[in-house]
């Protein structure tokens, strides 16, 4: 587990403030009529395993061999709905503005 925040710049007042209006929103309670959605977009390394991993023992960590085979990237677009718990991924080969533009229309015309 672990814990992230952003560190602002030094005395920077306005994106203290910019930061601290996101916040509010998203303390904001539920409206079906003006969902609050998240979207976010990350590349993915595609890798397998070389050689089998040893079986799980109940109480001992996973044993993972540290050489893997590549097998390329991916991209994943996100869009996340966290007051309603619903999530979109969409998984696609490359990541341009066509790409990201598509997955916004996706979201907006159909979820």
């Amino acid at each position: 587990m672990k814990q992230q925040w952003v560190i602002p710049p030094k005395e920077n007042a306005a994106f203290v403030a910019n930061m601290e209006d996101v916040l509010d929103t998203y303390a904001e309670p539920y409206d079906s009529s003006r969902p609050v959605v998240c979207v976010d977009e990350g590349g993915k390394q595609l890798i397998g395993d070389v050689r089998e991993p040893l079986p799980v023992r109940p109480g001992s960590p996973a044993k993972e061999d540290s050489v893997y085979e590549r097998g390329g990237v991916a991209n994943l677009f996100m869009a996340f709905e966290p007051l309603a718990g619903k999530r979109l991924v969409e998984v696609t080969e490359r990541k341009t503005s066509v790409d990201f533009a598509r997955f916004l229309r996706a979201l907006s015309d159909e979820h």
